[in-house]
């Protein structure tokens, strides 16, 4: 093999490398993120939610915010923006779960009110039995 067709094989080599390493983050970075969703439940009290009126827990490895809405009910939303998944923070003085990374704003349902998310928070399933609220 002569030399010349030789650097041209490993330039090429080399390129292809490098558009790889380019590409590949950069589709993850763009693509919205999500979660897989699997059985595992989580149990709280009654109790420990009327103290407050939000509580941050993880189910399945994924950080979710449980709302305690008075009237309106418990809702529980993965804290996970679906932006690029930085986590969200539920002021409850102004009644919104903030991204501070990118400022999407979601109202207690998990709208998107404001900010680049495309689409809304992932809900989770809310069940009440006698004194425990689960999760999942």
């Amino acid at each position: 093999m002569k030399r010349r067709a030789f650097l041209k094989k490993m330039a090429a080599a080399f390129g292809l490398t490098s558009l790889f390493a380019f590409i590949y983050p950069a589709i993850r970075f763009l693509s919205p993120f999500s979660i897989m969703k699997s059985g595992e439940k989580v149990k709280i009290s009654k109790r420990d939610l009327q103290k407050v009126s939000s509580m941050d827990i993880t189910v399945n490895n994924v950080p979710v915010v449980v709302i305690n809405r008075g009237a309106l009910g418990i809702v529980a939303l993965s804290r996970v923006c679906t932006h690029l998944g930085c986590l969200v923070v539920y002021s409850e003085s102004r009644k919104k779960l903030i991204c501070p990374c990118h400022a999407a704003e979601f109202n207690v349902e998990g709208n998107v009110l404001a900010g680049p998310a495309p689409r809304p928070l992932e809900p989770l399933a809310v069940n009440i039995e006698g004194d425990s609220i689960i999760i999942g």
